[in-house]
């Protein structure tokens, strides 16, 4: 029986052309040696299945190659390449610096560096997991990877770029490799299980790509875990089984239930989550990126953002025709708030639930909400034959209101009843209806200004007289208005002490130089106004002071905090010798 190789292995790039998802790297490295630019030392970091060791060996492999071709490709047949791909060169050196970590590992290494390579031009040195090294191992090794013989190349890996020292960073060139994305990751998929004789459905390599989260590693050994338990034909219901991932069905059916305000269906659905055994911090989650999707499939510029098959597109683009604009906002807001809350809850199920009903809430509150119309805020003229028109003597009678609304039968009659005189009959003068105005107006004036005068003794009635004790309520009152300003400004406010001097100075006395910015610049004029609309005052004197004694002193770096403590007590700094300490 033939030994089986994981898909990881047996698919390995052998070439720079054959790896996936790298081509910014791979280029840059190919023209290195086609150009004969190569460093002494360089850096591949990145996450996890993503290329950087492949990488490395394809390099070292291609520059000792004898017989390049014109894409610098090794030729797969001389000695090194031979040599190279049976696993017994002696050009390449891999360390894993996890296990190898001490100042005797790197001693030894630059021992090793020394010594020429037998078959080709250069040895190369692959330390893998670089961040793992001490401190003293690092600055062991500065030297040697700084100045290395012609010979030497190093290539140093590492999926924590933070952890590596700055002095190692400035000696190398540095690559980032980047997460695969999942149409490549599908693109491999396939091409594996083409050669390996596995028909596999395009959901279901999607589903393992987005499980993979941008490692190719990843994806091809979930691949073999699929085909050990599905053998030849890989389908998506079993992959979603076999990985504990929600279909995507559930998230159409729930926003299918939310736009129809059916809230019994969607609390039905996600019962049915938690028992298929799914977590609901994942399903909200989920929930999120579903939302996100619809949101993109709105249109058809961001529609490439939407990475899944053909099929499901068009399920997200039919869905997202439903759903308003509007709508997707706030429900990606209220889903958003469910997943960064859910830790500090201690019923998770009835937070995700409560999450749920909001967003049945949100068409329905739009819908209740009354529509203002323009017609509502237009006030149309009246109608010309509505305008009350005034008599001969200038007084507009009710008669001559209600002539619109009266038949010509009832003006014959009113007609009857009314008696003409001869004032009437008189011909009006406008100086003497302009002259009425004026008298109006005037009176209208007068009325305005008393009641002006009754509101402002109403308003001084009501204000008290300014003494201490009612200052000190006031200020109370003002203090307690400022709960909504946050902690900081409350804590501020409870260690002020105001004082009333002379019965006129408002003295407020804060604790350091920071709350006295604070309060002149947003606070001084509030209170100010304050005062003056509680008691009748014109003018509010206010001076501030910050209370810092004399003998104490701020102290502001670590030297002055150690003085200071060491004059206190003066056997810390026989303790500081003793051990060895430093101040920082």
């Amino acid at each position: 029986m033939e030994n089986f190789i994981v898909s990881a292995r047996k698919y390995r790039p052998a070439t720079f052309d054959m790896v996936v998802g790298q081509e910014a790297i791979t280029n840059t490295l190919k023209n290195a040696i086609k150009c004969n630019y190569l460093a002494q030392a360089y850096l591949f970091c990145g996450p996890r299945g993503v290329g950087k060791t492949t990488c490395a060996r394809i390099f070292a492999k291609t520059i000792n190659c004898f017989n390049l071709d014109e894409n610098a490709n090794p030729c797969n047949k001389c000695e090194s390449c031979i040599s190279f791909n049976t696993l017994r060169s002696f050009n390449i050196h891999e360390l894993d610096a996890a296990s190898n970590n001490k100042v005797e590992d790197i001693r030894s290494l630059n021992e090793q560096v020394r010594i020429p390579p037998q078959i080709g031009k250069y040895s190369v040195y692959i330390i893998d997991e670089v961040h793992m090294l001490s401190s003293s191992a690092f600055n062991a090794f500065l030297k040697t990877l700084e100045e290395p013989p012609p010979h030497a190349i190093f290539i140093l890996a590492t999926t924590e770029k933070h952890k590596i020292i700055p002095t190692i960073l400035s000696r190398c060139q540095i690559f980032d490799f980047n997460r695969i994305k999942i149409e490549d990751i599908v693109k491999r998929l396939s091409f594996v299980a083409k050669n390996e004789s596995v028909e596999a459905e395009e959901e279901a390599l999607h589903i393992i790509a987005q499980k993979a989260d941008g490692a190719l590693r990843d994806a091809l050994s979930i691949f073999d875990q699929m085909v050990s338990l599905c053998g030849k034909k890989i389908t998506y219901k079993d992959v979603i089984e076999n990985l504990n991932v929600l279909d995507y069905d559930y998230y159409f059916k729930i926003i299918d239930g939310v736009l129809k305000n059916d809230l019994s269906s969607v609390l039905i659905t996600f019962n049915e989550i938690l028992e298929s055994g799914f977590d609901a911090h994942n399903f909200i989650s989920g929930l999120n990126s579903h939302l996100r999707d619809l949101l993109v499939s709105r249109d058809q510029v961001t529609l490439r953002l939407l990475e899944t098959t053909p099929q499901v597109r068009q399920k997200y683009a039919r869905q997202a025709a439903d759903c308003p604009e509007d709508f997707l906002y706030k429900a990606l807001e209220t889903g958003s708030n469910c997943d960064i809350s859910y830790r500090n809850s201690k019923n998770t199920r009835l937070h995700v639930e409560l999450a749920l009903i909001k967003l049945c809430n949100i068409l329905s509150d739009k819908a209740d909400k009354p529509q203002k119309k323009k017609s509502d805020d237009y006030i149309p003229p009246k109608p010309v034959n509505e305008i009350p028109v005034p008599s001969k003597s200038g007084i507009i009678r009710q008669d001559d209101k209600d002539t619109s609304t009266n038949t010509g039968q009832d003006k014959n009659e009113k007609s009857k009843h009314i008696p003409v005189t001869e004032k009437e009959i008189r011909s009006f003068s406008v100086k003497e209806i302009f002259s009425e105005n004026e008298n109006s107006s005037s009176e209208n004036k007068k009325t305005q200004s008393v009641n002006q005068e009754e509101d402002s003794t109403v308003i001084d009635a009501k204000k008290t007289e300014f003494n201490e004790n009612s200052f000190t309520e006031a200020w109370t009152d003002f203090v307690d208005d400022l709960k909504d300003e946050g902690p900081r400004i409350i804590s501020m406010f409870k260690s002020v002490r105001p004082e009333l001097e002379d019965g006129q100075i408002i003295k407020i006395h804060l604790s350091n130089i920071a709350q006295k910015d604070i309060f002149i610049q947003d606070y001084k004029q509030k209170l100010i106004n304050y005062l003056q609309s509680r008691f009748s005052l014109d003018k509010v004197n206010i001076e501030t002071f910050v209370d810092i004694s004399e003998t104490e002193e701020i102290l502001y770096t670590d030297e002055q905090k150690y003085n200071y403590l060491q004059s206190k007590y003066p056997l810390l700094k026989e303790f500081k010798k003793s051990f060895n300490l430093d101040i920082n």
